[in-house]
């Protein structure tokens, strides 16, 4: 790959490249991709095709995944939603799915048999899941693999109003590197999940949205809403005293005092590199 290309969200390997990159990049082939949608609750994105690999991202059920090769049971190509590339298995794919017209607003949704909250529960969807609704009844809407809530779905290009109260719904969430999903997520997808739950585009690491949110602040006079930085690490105030973040050290999503998560995450992160508001 040419100098220059975060490999992360640049679909070009030595062999194989997407056509869109002829010219800027060096391969041995370019090809244009076709694009698949997600068919399982979620979707494992890996660096190489080997099912030992280190989570690097995940897709969740519905999203778009370009395609630009096909080999052994892997698809490796790049997400639509945030650019991130890698391999994510065929059996979590689809060419066929119907255009989304409905997303999960909930934080997750049960996925019903049958239009009855008593019926089996085939799964659950996650919040920013994609849905395309085929039929109503009552309460409920089928989207393909079964029976959600009205209550718990939102149709394409609404937005839930408040980023940072989104965010407080991921409180205790397992955290799981790599993960976007509401049974165990990362720093950079608390804060990636929860804008893009209010219509705001998100890159997926934390180094990628301090170089893109918001605008830098120069003080420590922080307000509800701005978010902090370190070197990967990142988290939102919410309020002036209050920080919000997914993290390691207690495994889970919290909310502390800013000035002890500060205390402490530089003893292994070292200092805030950055503070930044909308």
């Amino acid at each position: 790959m040419s100098r220059g290309f975060d490999a992360r969200i640049t679909p070009a390997r030595a062999d194989l490249a997407a056509e869109h990159l002829r010219g800027k990049v060096s391969a041995e082939k370019f090809v244009s991709g076709n694009t698949m949608s997600v068919i399982t609750e979620t979707a494992d994105l890996l660096a190489k095709p080997q099912l030992d690999q280190s989570l690097q991202s995940q897709l969740l059920f519905g999203e778009e995944f370009v395609c630009y090769e096909s080999k052994d049971g892997w698809a490796w190509g790049q997400a639509v939603r945030d650019g991130y590339v890698g391999y994510v298995q065929l059996t979590a794919l689809s060419e066929h799915s119907k255009k989304p017209d409905n997303w999960v607003s909930a934080l997750r949704t049960p996925v019903f048999s049958q239009a009855n909250l008593k019926s089996p529960i085939n799964g659950y969807l996650h919040r920013n899941s994609q849905v395309s609704v085929s039929k109503t009844s009552g309460e409920y809407c089928h989207v393909g693999i079964g029976w959600v809530s009205k209550l718990h779905i939102q149709a394409i290009k609404t937005n839930l109003p408040d980023w940072v109260e989104t965010a407080k719904t991921y409180l205790h969430t397992s955290y799981v590197w790599g993960g976007r999903s509401s049974f165990g997520l990362d720093c950079s997808a608390l804060i990636q999940n929860s804008l893009q739950a209010a219509g705001i585009d998100c890159p997926r690491d934390s180094d990628m949205q301090e170089a893109q949110l918001g605008t830098k602040i120069e003080n420590s006079d922080f307000i509800r809403g701005d978010l902090l930085f370190w070197k990967g690490h990142v988290g939102v105030m919410v309020c002036e005293d209050n920080f919000l973040h997914a993290n390691a050290a207690a495994m889970k999503t919290v909310i502390e005092p800013v000035s002890e998560a500060i205390n402490r995450i530089k003893k292994t992160a070292g200092e805030l590199t950055c503070a930044r508001r909308f």
